[in-house]
Parts: structure tokens; sequence; C-alpha cells
């Protein structure tokens, strides 16, 4: 059977590539994966002449960590109230990295007609800074380059480890560390790059959402170095917020997601901020608010702990069908924003990076204009 993971997609490091998919860029899809960040909304301009649309081509496989886990389950279309809270303003507290697939493209392609809605929409917008490669030589000064960007400009980056062994199950997103060892070295490496700013961390997407693939022992195991991970984090950084994997509204019932992170360590304040939902997933926000404080509620702990929603592609809601590779008829959501004004809910971020393909539009993890546009027109 099949279950509903986020679609993660490849992304990359700050320095230099993850993978080469493609060493040259067209004017339709960038180059590979580096960082990832996010768009704007309903109120940005200028819809430009003609779009053109890129033919779906098949998933290729990809030699080293280009995530791209698996289904959604349907959500209801928003409503009216849920479209006009997607207008909210850009929280000028997120860090926008200055590298990224989505800036290359916007920068190589000034003369393309969808070059005004891509930059305004997407390019402006603050996202997250994915580290899926399993590199423990760099990995400090990279994530360093991006934590020390965003506090000499006092905003707060948005980080996501993901490199935890056995990820998505040996899936579109296989990867990470070769054991839980080595992860737990990557991630001291990692912990001594955030620095003593303000800091997001995303922790491995689909690591406790989709931990059913593994045996008792294996899962155990797993969560004991994510329990591990998040008070090194914490240790290393008392000002980073780090957030552990709820999986999404259509996936695992509250209770049973709850009892999963409780395992690994996220309901205490040693380890844990809280939880997040909807990594690269197409669910409403509304949807996404009430799993989230569902789960919270069923995990106990503070009242402290909190969730963050990835709302960059859940502005239509998740496809009636479930389809989940960049799916037809959806569209960006809320702006990324730490205000708003919802009980427990911390943040709308722009985990995923609108525009790369989950491998049907285009390679994954690959910036495909075309895709970008279709989303943010």
């Amino acid at each position: 059977m099949v279950v509903a993971a986020s679609v993660v997609v490849a992304v990359g490091a700050v320095t230099g590539t993850l993978s080469a998919l493609d060493d040259r860029r067209t004017t339709d899809e960038a180059g590979p994966p580096r960082v990832t960040r996010s768009p704007s909304l309903e109120s940005l301009p200028l819809l430009p002449s003609a779009s053109p649309s890129a033919a779906p081509s098949p998933s290729p496989t990809s030699a080293s960590p280009t995530p791209t886990p698996r289904k959604s389950t349907p959500t209801p279309s928003p409503t009216g109230t849920e479209r006009k809270q997607r207008t909210a303003v850009v929280s000028p507290r997120l860090y926008r990295h200055p590298d990224s697939q989505v800036l290359d493209w916007v920068r190589d392609n000034p003369a393309d007609p969808r070059h005004a809605v891509i930059r305004s929409r997407i390019a402006a917008q603050p996202a997250a800074v994915w580290f899926a490669d399993f590199t423990p030589d760099t990995i400090t000064a990279r994530v360093r380059a991006v934590t020390s960007g965003g506090s000499a400009l006092g905003r707060v980056p948005v980080v996501v480890p993901y490199a935890i062994p056995d990820r998505d199950c040996g899936g579109h997103s296989q990867g990470g560390a070769p054991s839980l060892d080595a992860y737990d070295a990557w991630i001291d490496r990692f912990a001594a790059g955030l620095g003593s700013g303000d800091v997001i961390v995303v922790l491995e997407p689909d690591s406790i959402a989709q931990s059913e693939c593994l045996t008792a022992g294996a899962r155990a195991d797993r969560f004991a170095s994510l329990a591990r991970a998040g008070r090194v984090l914490k240790e290393a950084n008392p000002k980073a917020r780090v957030y552990y994997d709820a999986g999404h509204s259509g996936w695992n019932a509250p209770g049973k997601q709850a009892e999963l992170l409780r395992q690994a360590g996220a309901a205490s304040t040693a380890s844990s901020d809280g939880i997040f939902s909807n990594v690269s997933n197409f669910h409403t926000t509304a949807d996404e608010i009430t799993h989230d404080r569902q789960v919270l509620d069923a995990l106990g702990g503070p009242a402290s702990l909190g969730a963050v929603v990835d709302t960059s592609r859940n502005g239509a809601g998740a496809p009636a069908d479930g389809e989940w590779c960049d799916p037809a008829g959806r569209k960006l959501g809320r702006a990324p924003t730490t205000a708003t004004g919802e009980a427990r809910i911390d943040a709308y971020l722009w985990v995923k990076l609108p525009g790369e393909s989950d491998g049907c539009k285009g390679k994954p993890g690959t910036f495909t204009a075309s895709y970008a546009y279709d989303l943010a027109r």
C-alpha cells in the first residue's frame, strides 16, 4: 500500500552543487539543485504574454540524493477566507539566501515573458536551505554561510538537515548517511555551523511519519538519533528552534503521529520546539492547522511547543486524485511569515521551493520555469 509521504525534492549545498544532474541550463530548466528559497502572493502583478508549458517527462533517477517522496491525499479546495488570508505580507524577519536555482534562472533569462511573475512571486521570497548530501568535511562551513548571512541582516534562516540513513525508505529521495553513527557525527558538525543567532531547523522531513518501512529495532534506533540530534542542535545554539516531522493532514492520524513523535524526543524541550507539517505537499493551511493542533494535543509536553507549516504550494489544496508529482492546477500558498495570528502555529514557511520539480515536469529537484510560472500565475 502506498502511503502519503511528503513530496520532498532535491536540494543542495550552499557552496557547490549537490548532484550533477545537468551542467548546462536552458531557458526552462535550471541547473543542479543548490539552495531552496521561496515566492510571493495574490497581491502581486502582471501576467506576461503567453506561457510556454513543459510537457511532462518521466521521472529520472539520479545518482546522488535527489529527494522526491510520495503521495498526498485529497484536500478540499480553499475557502474564500483561506484565499484572503494568503495575501499576508512577507515577514521581514525571515532570511532569503542569495543563492538559489530560481535566482539563477531570473538572472539568466531577463527577456523571458514569465520573468516578471517568477521574479516577483517566487524569487523575491525567503525559503529554506536544504542540506541533503552527506559531506562531513564541508557541512559546518556550508551551514555557517547561511546562518551568518541571516545574522548579518538580522533575519532568521530556515535550514533543513536531510541525511538520515534509509531516507525515503529507498524511494525517489533515497540516500543519506551510511549509518546512524555517521549521521550522529554529521549532525555534530551541522550543529557547529548554527552560530548564535535565531535559526529555524526543520529536522529530517519524512523521518518519522514515513518510518514504518523500518523494523521495530531500526525505528527505535532512528528515533534515538533524532532525539539526540535535537539536543545537539539546541545545545550548540540555544536560539535554534528545532521542529520534528508530523507528516501532513492526509497521512497518519494525530494520535498515531504523536506517539511516533514522542518516541523521537519531540515532546521534550531539551530537543524540540514542536513539529512541522506539509513539507513539499499541497494540503490547505486550514487543514494543517487543525492537524498540527491535534498532534500537539496528543503529544503532550509543554504549551510552548508549536508548529510550522509548509505553505509553498498549497494555495489550491491537494489534488482530488491524490497525485503528488508536479500535479496540475496547484497554486502558491501563503507567504512565509512568523506572524501567523494562529495559536500554536509559529510560522508559515516555504520549505519546498516552488518550481523545483518532483520529477514529472523536469528532472527531480531542478527548477523548471514552466512549472514555477503555472504555480505563480
